[in-house]
């Protein structure tokens, strides 16, 4: 996405833009494998990351790097994913209310 970008900002702003999608993937691919007990830290920082790329995306959009109608779709795309990830946390956090503390 980010090669479309201005040369004044291919590497800058398109760069975040990668490296906290990147992050954003790794996170997500790393709580999949973790203990339910210790996805919730990973899954923080997954949305902080989400976070981070929406910020990005409306600097990139206010800067004429995108059009408004890429960056329409990618934003709604990434409040869908956002939604997943509040859900997937949501119900870690119920499950943890209902299970007993082991002894």
């Amino acid at each position: 996405m980010y090669n479309d970008f201005p040369k004044a900002h291919r590497y800058t702003l398109g760069g975040k833009i990668e490296d906290y999608f990147l992050g954003l993937l790794e996170n997500i691919f790393i709580s999949i494998y973790l203990p339910p007990e210790t996805k919730i830290p990973r899954l923080i920082t997954a949305i902080s990351k989400l976070d981070g790329i929406k910020f990005f995306l409306q600097i990139a959009w206010e800067n004429k790097c995108i059009p408004n109608e890429k960056y329409a779709t990618l934003s709604e795309n990434l409040n869908e994913i956002g939604r997943m990830l509040g859900g997937w946390k949501k119900g870690l956090e119920n499950k943890e209310k209902k299970t007993p503390p082991t002894k």
